[in-house]
């Protein structure tokens, strides 16, 4: 039996590799070998990718001089999930500790994808990934004499404190445990979330659902709720899985929490970790009374999401990522002795519910019919600097306006 995915417009519209699932394609073996390995694009020009893709070049710079050896790998076990080796356009996986769900599951596929969207373009590598939420690899650890130690680890991830290679979030190809979609259908969902409630007849407060007992800061963050001594202008809702699941998602909609708006300045508005609940009080009241300014600012961060950050983009800097960090590699990769193959047969067909649902929806279907976007190169110190510089001066410019909405409040009610 031969399964496609439903008819979606997306930019690999031909079929040419449909998933087959029956016993007569695999002939008794999990990976078939008729793939196609050379890149043909109908398109010979490319594009320059975004200005983001340039940051590439930043999360491998402690790699730049030493390159990436097999004894960094070794090394960088211990913090890992699991190993994947890409060696001849066939991708082989050692696991090494249960991670949290099926998060793994989703990020082994969308690489698959990656190698089916540009067929014999992806080099040979070797990587580790770790799927956790804290970051790994501290920058502070690897300085000085030990800065040529530092294991590579991909993560989804990442912070200045850290060394930890970010890859794109396993959500781009669904989150089956909470029915979160492939990223092309849940951001056509959103959009038709967001058409339900105009701007101004939006809940007029910050709003945050999840659960709190996975980070230090969550839990920190719902001191911030309504209570009977003050209001913060925020609502936070704990979200207990277990009875989300038992109600089939009817109340955990992600394009249902679009009548909400938490307002940024630009993308989003800087909340400061040890001033929380005075920030997000004044972030409201301040979008609240600026209502222009803040719709203005919430469409450009729409327009970002859905012309920026579309799977195309998302491919391209995969193959970027992948492509540069395969750069540094100073061995030739080779297959581990306790690693197996995967192919989208092997994790697809075995699958049942929400699971197998999101690796259909989220197949490529056939090579791209154009090339990568180009990588631009890397930013100049000075560049990097200049644009910390304006983000700290914005953060300032916001506490500013904070404070002095703070002192008039207090005037006000002495």
């Amino acid at each position: 039996m031969s399964f496609t995915t439903r008819s979606t417009k997306k930019h690999h519209e031909r079929v040419e590799f449909p998933l087959n699932c029956s016993v007569a394609a695999l002939q008794g073996k999990k990976c078939p070998n008729k793939y196609p390995s050379v890149f043909e694009p109908d398109e010979s020009s490319t594009e320059t990718c975004s200005d983001y893709f340039r940051w590439i070049h930043q999360d491998l710079q402690q790699w730049k001089t030493s390159g990436i050896t097999e004894d960094m790998i070794e090394r960088g076990k211990a913090s890992a999930h699991f190993r994947l080796v890409i060696v001849g356009g066939n991708v082989y996986v050692e696991k090494y500790t249960r991670p949290y769900q099926t998060r793994d599951v989703f990020t082994k596929w969308g690489i698959l994808q990656l190698l089916r969207l540009y067929p014999g373009k992806v080099p040979d590598l070797d990587l580790l990934f770790y799927s956790g939420d804290e970051t790994k690899i501290m920058r502070s650890d690897y300085q000085g004499p030990n800065s040529t130690l530092a294991p590579p680890l991909f993560h989804y991830c990442g912070s200045e404190e850290n060394l930890d290679i970010v890859f794109p979030d396993w959500t781009f190809w669904g989150w089956a445990e909470v029915n979160i979609m492939p990223w092309e259908d849940m951001l056509r969902a959103i959009k038709k979330g967001r058409k339900r409630t105009k701007w101004e007849q939006r809940e007029p407060y910050a709003f945050w659902k999840g659960n709190p007992h996975v980070a230090k800061n969550r839990l920190d963050l719902m001191k911030c709720n309504l209570s009977d001594q003050y209001d913060w202008n925020v609502r936070l809702y704990y979200k207990n899985w277990s009875k989300v699941v038992d109600e089939g998602f009817n109340n955990s909609k992600l394009e249902d929490q679009c009548t909400y708006s938490m307002v940024p300045m630009q993308h989003y508005w800087p909340i400061r970790r040890q001033d929380k609940c005075r920030d997000l009080k004044f972030a409201v009241e301040w979008g609240n009374n600026h209502t222009q300014q803040a719709q203005d600012i919430g469409k450009a961060g729409s327009k970002f999401i859905e012309e920026i950050l579309t799977m195309r983009n998302v491919y391209d800097y995969m193959f970027h990522l992948l492509n540069e960090y395969s750069k540094l590699l100073k061995y030739k990769p080779t297959v581990p002795s306790k690693a197996r193959r995967i192919c989208v047969e092997s994790m697809a067909c075995k699958q049942k519910g929400k699971w197998k649902e999101f690796l259909f929806q989220s197949l490529v279907k056939s090579p791209s019919n154009k090339p990568p976007c180009e990588l631009p190169p890397p930013y100049e110190p000075q560049a990097i600097q200049a644009s910390m510089d304006k983000i700290d001066n914005i953060d300032k410019q916001v506490e500013n306006w904070g404070n002095v909405y703070w002192n008039k409040l207090n005037d006000t009610n002495q």
